[in-house]
């Protein structure tokens, strides 16, 4: 079958790709023609790029399909892009992507359709072991042996049409059990490099020993080997290469030419040990680009020329402002929380009704628009929380002084503040500019302690200081009122069918001297964690409310689309063979389902749903609202409701430092920006790129600090379940940490492996070998939301984490 120009049932591609694709797409190196291709006379190994202006053409005639490259961590040889009809486009292999790294966005054209991949589960009856979990059969294989192959999305095709003449592949309307087909595809262009192209890693001598390079192998296996020059590598490296084989380095890709499957590139610096905690978090600042950098003097020269400890608000902005400092607030936040950017206050009013405030740190009276310290923060857009310290957004004086909202100083806040009844129910809204003092600075343990103990009377060294001549009955009646009230509105909140997917995170202890981790455990959301949660949610949604009334051009807001039906029926699919019924059909239809499996009983098997769940899960977004135009899109699936934005952490994210400045505009306290929707929208872009950085970055320094943790005082025993099989492996998770990881049985005392992932409940089935405590072998069957007990050691890689299923105890015997 040959190659066509135009690939069938290519879509449009979304929105933000179109847009890029000729302002960002580099310009070829040589000159072609619309429709043509580059040219090299040298033997290349890639494809060349299709020129500016093929690709224009082609996605405006929908012939190229645009998207962010996802390029899986377990098996670098598979990728994806999103595909608008649902099932991601397969991208198979390192010369197909073509250069391109994982969250690049690409321009991807679809191969001829013999090629497509059939889906696993579907492409064979055998229960052997023989294929490798890096294999796959494409519509050709099947078509040569008469078995039929309907579309992923059959929505595309009718039944019985003919999708090549050279080669039939044809959906037959009776035909059950037939493999469904994903498209694949190749890549064509690079619209954006949005992968730093800096890597953390080794170097080793070329294979060849060649004398002028040397070879950089990335940790990250998505990341290709890299050439570097050997004058750049330790001077006594090509004799004692050994030596540095535990080195860390970081490399930068500079360029990578058509006729090399390696790029090259330059070290940056040496890190130190790899494994080493400070060494191993360099890395993975550099790595995916967050500025850990000390602010410069021109940022510094843009805050307040006092000390921090005399600045005081200016006597004239009193009378701008309501002034809450003579009325109770308080902050709850973690004990070891400097940046303070939210508090709360709560009165009873009487005969059943509250004002309840959310009073939020006005970052924007320091952050000035077109300043330094405003381009400085906009780049860094979020600040990054690691085990043993945070990258903030803003210079400390700012986080930790004259923003935070520390206790027993006047500062400057933006509140909201609503009369409502116990039940949540909003009779009056204000939302204006204010000053506030508050009284005590509450940890969630505090907090807590008050909420399981009400009729207790707490002792003034019991809490922390409090100030405002309040005592501790003044503490204790806001926060059990803020907690009663913080229920009903929860309750109200999931009635009208919010969501939520939590899944478990691991915290740890670390030891004062070394700052090592001397202790973990999973971190529990409690009650005084949602009652803060509540409140914040509800200003959030009233401030949404507010700038899109105002603005509804340049509203900066918070969206997230519903989830990938094609993932979602996958994973319903599969839970219908375990008897567990998920019904999809809305958020709250979801989340009824999932009840039933988060209690004590079935636990383990609602932290497996969850996880399973967060494949089909999508992001939620930073957008202006000019950009998107329909409003259906402004929906936010998880909270269900149809305007959320970010207003409740400015100290700490610069979405929200833009919805202050549009708040402030349309109290009539300032202009607004006078920035286009067009030139808001690569904002909130990179807004949504560092935010999924930062939370990248969060998770691989708890992976860190684990692993080593797991090395100074492994092994570990731990239970846990498991959540897909393979046929050499299973992915299990760890109960009490949240933890995933996957197991490998080929080195295990086994007589035989049988995986079998044709069977209604996919099982791999081990035969255990006799030992000293067994005479003769017995069988072992595991299939997903099976109970196992896992040994977690020190891998002999740096790093590495090694799990290992743990012989079952005689009664587990079949």
């Amino acid at each position: 079958m040959s190659e066509v120009s135009s690939p069938p049932n290519c879509a449009k591609p979304n929105t933000s790709c179109e847009k890029n694709v000729n302002n960002k797409l580099a310009t070829p190196n040589t000159k072609s023609g619309p429709g043509k291709r580059t040219n090299n006379k040298a033997s290349t190994y890639f494809e060349p790029y299709l020129s500016v202006e093929a690709i224009s053409q082609g996605v405006e005639r929908n012939e190229l399909i645009c998207g962010t490259l996802r390029i899986n961590q377990k098996n670098w040889e598979e990728a994806y892009i999103p595909s608008p009809e649902g099932v991601d486009i397969f991208i198979k292999g390192l010369k197909d992507r073509n250069r391109a790294l994982n969250g690049d966005v690409v321009v991807v054209q679809l191969k001829p359709c013999a090629e497509w991949k059939a889906l696993e589960n579907h492409t064979s009856n055998s229960t052997t072991n023989s294929e490798s979990e890096n294999e796959y059969h494409t519509a050709k294989d099947l078509n040569s042996v008469g078995v039929a192959c309907p579309i992923a999305s059959a929505a595309n095709v009718k039944l019985g049409t003919q999708l090549s003449s050279a080669n039939p592949i044809t959906l037959e309307k009776n035909y059950l059990g037939a493999p469904l087909l994903q498209k694949v595809g190749k890549v064509v262009a690079i619209v954006d490099k949005k992968h730093s192209r800096l890597a953390s890693g080794y170097i080793k001598l070329m294979r060849d020993r060649n004398p002028s390079s040397a070879l950089f192998s990335p940790v990250d296996s998505r990341v290709s080997r890299i050439i570097i020059p050997m004058a750049e590598c330790p001077q006594d490296f090509v004799n004692r290469s050994k030596d540095y084989e535990t080195v860390l380095y970081i490399a930068r890709i500079t360029e990578w030419p058509e006729t090399s499957n390696m790029a090259k590139g330059h070290l940056v610096k040496s890190l130190g040990q790899a494994g080493e905690i400070e060494a191993e978090t360099e890395g993975i600042l550099i790595e995916y680009g967050i500025d850990s950098s000390e602010f410069s003097p021109e940022v510094l020269a843009c805050l307040p020329e006092i000390p921090e400890d005399a600045w005081k608000i200016p006597q004239e902005v009193y009378s701008s402002r309501r002034d809450f400092t003579s009325q109770f607030t308080l902050t709850i936040d973690p004990a070891t929380a400097r940046d303070l950017d939210d508090a709360l206050s709560c009165i009873a009013l009487g005969d059943g009704l509250f004002e309840v405030g959310v009073h939020i740190a006005d970052v924007s009276y320091f952050v000035k628009e077109g300043t330094e310290l405003d381009s400085v923060a906009a780049e860094r857009s979020t600040s990054v929380y690691l085990v043993q310290k945070v990258v903030p957004m803003l210079p400390r004086l700012l986080c930790e002084q004259l923003c935070s909202l520390n206790p027993a100083e006047d500062r400057l806040t933006f509140s909201v503040v609503w009369t409502m009844t116990e039940d949540g129910e909003i009779i009056d809204e204000w939302c204006g500019r204010s000053i506030i003092c508050s009284c005590v600075k509450m940890s969630y343990q505090h907090a807590q302690g008050i909420i399981e103990q009400p009729e207790k009377v707490w002792q003034p060294e019991e809490l922390p200081p409090i100030s405002g001549g309040h005592d501790t009955n003044t503490v204790r009646q806001c926060v059990l009122n803020l907690h009663k009230i913080a229920l009903n509105l929860r309750k109200k909140r999931f009635s009208n069918g919010a969501l939520a997917l939590n899944q478990m995170k691991i915290q740890f202890s670390l030891d004062k001297e070394t700052g090592y981790p001397n202790g973990y455990s999973a971190y529990e959301q409690k009650d005084s964690n949602r009652l803060v949660e509540e409140f914040m949610l509800l200003a959030n949604m009233a401030v949404a409310h507010k700038i899109y009334k105002h603005y509804p051009d340049r509203a900066i807001l918070r969206r997230h689309p519903a989830l990938q039906e094609s993932l979602l029926t996958g994973v319903t699919d599969l839970c219908s063979r375990f008897g567990i019924q998920l019904d999809t059909s809305s958020a709250r239809s979801l989340q009824e389902s999932l009840t039933h499996y988060i209690g004590e009983k079935s636990q383990a098997v609602g932290y497996v749903l969850v996880n399973m769940l967060a494949k089909p899960l999508q992001a939620a977004q930073y957008f202006c609202s000019g950009v998107l135009g329909d409003e259906s899109l402004f929906h936010h699936y998880a909270l269900n409701v149809p305007l959320y934005t970010h207003f409740t952490s400015p100290i700490r994210r610069y979405p929200d430092i833009l919805v202050h400045r549009l708040l402030a505009a349309s109290l009539g306290a300032g202009e607004p920006s006078d920035k286009s929707p067009a030139e808001l929208h690569p904002i909130t872009e990179h807004c949504n790129d560092k935010k999924n950085s930062a939370k990248t970055v969060s998770d691989l320094s708890a992976q860190l600090f684990f692993t080593v943790f797991v090395k100074e005082c492994g092994p570990l025993e731990e239970e846990a379940i498991v959540m897909g099989i393979l046929d050499h492996s299973f992915d299990v998770l760890l109960l009490r940490l949240g933890v995933a990881k996957r197991v490998f049985v080929e080195k295990l005392p086994l007589s035989e492996i049988t995986y079998d992932k044709e069977a209604k409940k996919p099982t791999l089935t081990l035969v255990w070998k006799p030992d000293s405590d067994n005479i003769r072998p017995f069988r072992q069957t595991i299939t997903i939301f099976t109970i196992v007990r896992v040994n977690l050691s020190a891998a002999d890689t740096p790093g590495k984490i090694v799990a290992t299923l743990q012989r079952p105890e005689s009664e587990w015997d079949e």
